[in-house]
């Protein structure tokens, strides 16, 4: 189900971890000015939803929350329950539990892209902020269903 962190080939532990940088440090280092007020933007957005603070997960990934994956292969780590990664091509937002039952919102959101759990928006100002919320409040709440608290 949804989002399959990479691994790496060897052992149990996965690349992308928590860091110690701050997710303010971080989205003020960004030298796009838009990719830093959208940052901003969804940093609020997240924080109020999740009720967590903004943990930075390896270089770029701002995340919210966690949780502990397994696989029958034997691979393991924690990665955000939600999150997102100011990229220069497009805003990735992570909603783990992927796209199936937000349907109805995707349709109403303004442009953008999906993969498996990765929601893709060239700007922010183009889409609808109250229907982005709804779909990561849902995708927080199946988490929460699926991993518990």
């Amino acid at each position: 189900m949804g989002l399959k962190p990479r691994a790496k080939k060897t052992g149990t532990d996965a690349k992308t971890k928590p860091t110690s940088v701050s997710a303010a440090s971080f989205i003020n280092g960004l030298a796009d000015e838009r990719r830093r007020r959208e940052s901003a933007t969804l940093l609020d957005l997240m924080s109020e939803v999740t009720g967590e603070p903004p943990v930075m997960w390896g270089a770029g990934i701002v995340g919210f929350g966690s949780y502990h994956y397994k696989y029958a292969s034997g691979r393991e780590g924690d990665w955000p329950r939600t999150g997102f990664s100011p990229r220069k091509q497009s805003l990735t937002i992570y909603c783990v539990p992927g796209f199936a039952a937000q349907r109805d919102l995707l349709a109403r959101l303004g442009p953008h892209k999906t993969s498996v759990s990765c929601l893709y928006i060239n700007k922010l100002d183009d889409v609808d902020l109250g229907v982005l919320r709804k779909i990561v409040e849902r995708s927080v709440d199946q988490m929460a269903r699926t991993y518990g608290d």
